[in-house]
This record gives structure tokens, sequence and C-alpha cells, in this order.
């Protein structure tokens, strides 16, 4: 099992597991922002996993990313592997609104972060559990 790297341990909460990759929300409750995290050692770059890998990869952050626009309601889905200040490969889904207060920019470093309570990552996992996606083992 590869571990997570520190960073995004700081910065996340893990919520569950698909077959390849950990699902993370990132505490920042401006954005509802979801992160793959691939569960192999040693790489951070799309291309470098297995071919099984990516096809898996793909089907996951699809599945994650139909889920996500449904029960947000989203304008649009960003996402990217973009792994300038985290070399571990992960894929950020983060949920946009034409109203959000960086619209149309990216989402980093135009506001300061906002934490989540407890009450409001409770409800969360809640809409992320009624949303079907079955492949998703919460932990």
């Amino acid at each position: 099992m590869a571990e997570i790297h520190p960073q995004l341990q700081k910065d996340c909460l893990v919520l569950g597991r698909f077959s390849l990759c950990h699902l993370l929300l990132t505490l920042d409750a401006n954005y509802p922002w979801f992160i793959l995290v691939p569960d192999r050692d040693n790489i951070s770059e799309i291309f470098q996993l297995s071919r099984e890998d990516q096809v898996q990869l793909m089907h996951e952050s699809s599945a994650l990313s139909e889920k996500l626009v449904q029960i947000f309601h989203a304008d649009k889905l960003n996402v990217a592997a973009l792994g300038n200040q985290v070399p571990q490969l992960h894929v950020h889904h983060i949920v946009r609104y034409q109203s959000d207060p960086a619209w149309p920019s990216p989402v980093w470093g135009k506001l300061p972060v906002v934490p989540y309570s407890a009450h409001a990552i409770s409800e969360l996992i809640a809409k992320l559990k009624r949303s079907g996606l079955s492949e998703l083992n919460f932990v």
C-alpha cells in the first residue's frame, strides 16, 4: 500500500477507497474539492501507471466526476493532475460554479482556506453515500 504524501495528509481527509485510488476531501470549504490518489508507489505521472491502472484511474475519475456534478449541481467540474508541489500522482476534482469567487480563474490561491465543520463533513459524506457510488468503500 502506497503512503499518501505528507502534504496531502495535512491538507485532506481520507474519505474512502476505490479499487485503485484513495478518495480524499480537500479541507477547504470554499469549494467541493476531491482528490484521487492511486495506490501505487513512486508514480508521479499517469503514463507511469500500467495500462490496466490507467484505464481504472479513468473509470474511477469518470464515476466520481459524474456523481459530483449530480450531487453538487455543478456548472463545471475541473479535473487536473498537476503535481507541481506534491510529486505523488493525484487527480483534483473541483466542483465549480459561475457564482464562485474565483470563477472563471483557477481556484489555487484565490481565497483563504475555510475549514469544514464536523457537521458539514458528515453531511458531505452522507451525500456521497446516498449518491450510489457503489465502487467506493468509505473509511
